[in-house]
């Protein structure tokens, strides 16, 4: 099995020229912005957009592909005018995503601010119970990402995400998205081949493998357990190359998709040079 890998990878003209991007670097698999993630308005995408992106899709070597929401989006907003403006930039990723046949919108649960975990966690399954209603029929799965914990962000225990996706009415149209960097920070020591075994088999028996359509193959330039978010690349932060062997060497984790989101140029030599030391970890 060769692994489905790439990077998140910049829009510059439309969706399209991503796939150009990500097929010129010897991608497999790629994560995009549909829109501009620092915003929560989006234009409607042109028939010509949606037709382009899929055309070179089909004829590029990109077999993945999942879409990150915008950074403004917080479906357990605690001000009502923020939660619906989340919502409806939420709904409005879904149906991007549907147009462009890509098939997962990966989001950060949210941020409670004050209102609790539990709170936010029933908030956080109802925007998403809304959404669905407004987007029902719709192929795109919405995909939850384990979170380090920063702040009052929520998503950074296992439990908590099984807790979401238990609230949800439409449970098949929920995935989720394991990155490494945050549940590192989350107190998750993936480094440790024996203590990486307990966290696979944890999130396995909590979530189920089934579930995890994404990895985010990120190193973390802070400690186990310090609930920081702060992404290095790989093997020059405190994971290390050790605990990326761990994960290239899974079989169970061989065919999940696996996507950088380290630091890098508009030209992301950087993603390629990763690329390589992932790929240099796997053992014959």
């Amino acid at each position: 099995m060769k692994h489905l890998i790439g990077a998140h990878t910049f829009v510059s003209g439309g969706p399209a020229s991503a796939v150009d991007a990500a097929d010129k670097l010897g991608f497999t698999a790629m994560q995009i912005f549909t829109k501009n993630n620092n915003q929560y308005f989006a234009r409607d995408l042109t028939e010509e957009e949606i037709t382009s992106f899929k055309e070179k899709l089909s004829n590029s070597n990109i077999k993945f592909v999942v879409s990150h929401d915008s950074y403004l989006i917080n479906l357990c907003a605690k001000d009502p005018d923020g939660l619906s403006k989340s919502r409806q930039a939420f709904i409005k990723e879904l149906e991007r995503c549907e147009q462009l046949g890509i098939p997962h919108l990966n989001f950060h649960p949210g941020a409670h601010t004050g209102q609790g975990e539990e709170d936010g966690i029933k908030k956080i399954a109802e925007s998403l119970n809304y959404s669905h209603q407004k987007t029902s029929g719709y192929k795109t799965k919405s995909m939850l990402e384990a979170t380090a914990g920063q702040g009052t962000t929520l998503g950074y225990k296992f439990e908590q995400l099984r807790k979401i996706i238990d609230l949800v009415d439409e449970p098949d149209r929920m995935t989720v998205c394991i990155d490494t960097a945050h549940i590192w920070a989350a107190g998750y020591n993936i480094r440790d081949p024996k203590e990486y075994k307990k966290v696979i088999k944890e999130f396995d028996d909590i979530i189920g493998l089934d579930r995890l359509k994404c990895i985010h193959m990120n190193d973390s330039k802070k400690e186990l357990g310090s609930r920081v978010d702060r992404h290095d690349h790989i093997g020059k932060g405190f994971i290390g190359l050790e605990g990326f062997t761990n994960i290239m060497n899974d079989k169970k984790l061989e065919k999940v998709p696996k996507i950088l989101e380290t630091p890098k140029e508009k030209d992301q030599k950087e993603d390629v040079e990763n690329i390589k030391v992932l790929l240099g970890l796997v053992k014959k």
